[in-house]
């Protein structure tokens, strides 16, 4: 079994940034990939960013590239989501995720394990 606890979420005025932290713990694998994802009220679970646990490969939506940028420190078995240039539109829960395998899957079916989300709002 692998936990997921997500932190690092708040209200941030537009322009500004947040950090947001996803620490894992449980069921180590020796190869997995972690996404963040995002729901914003009334609309679909859509997907964000994900990066392999064993290597620097990392992969974007395009609504968040240039923007956000996704890392992972390994020693300390957590992935970080940096957000900056946030808009109202990145309102929304934004939920950490793991895979088995190594693909950068973009697919929200292919994640096995979430986190409870944490809150983002963006005021204008």
């Amino acid at each position: 079994q692998v936990q997921l606890v997500e932190s690092g979420g708040g209200l941030v005025q537009a322009g500004g940034s947040l950090r947001l932290s996803c620490a894992v713990s449980g069921r180590t694998f020796s190869s997995y990939v972690m996404g963040w994802f995002r729901q914003a009220p009334g609309k679909e679970r859509e997907f964000v960013a994900s990066i392999r646990w064993t290597g620097s490969s990392t992969y974007y939506a395009d609504s968040v590239k240039g923007r956000f940028t996704i890392s992972r420190d390994n020693a300390k078995n957590t992935v970080y989501l940096e957000m900056n240039n946030l808009k109202p539109e990145d309102t929304a829960v934004y939920y950490c995720a793991a895979a088995y395998g190594n693909n950068l899957y973009r697919d929200s079916g292919m994640y096995s394990y979430w986190g409870q989300g944490t809150q983002v709002t963006v005021s204008s």
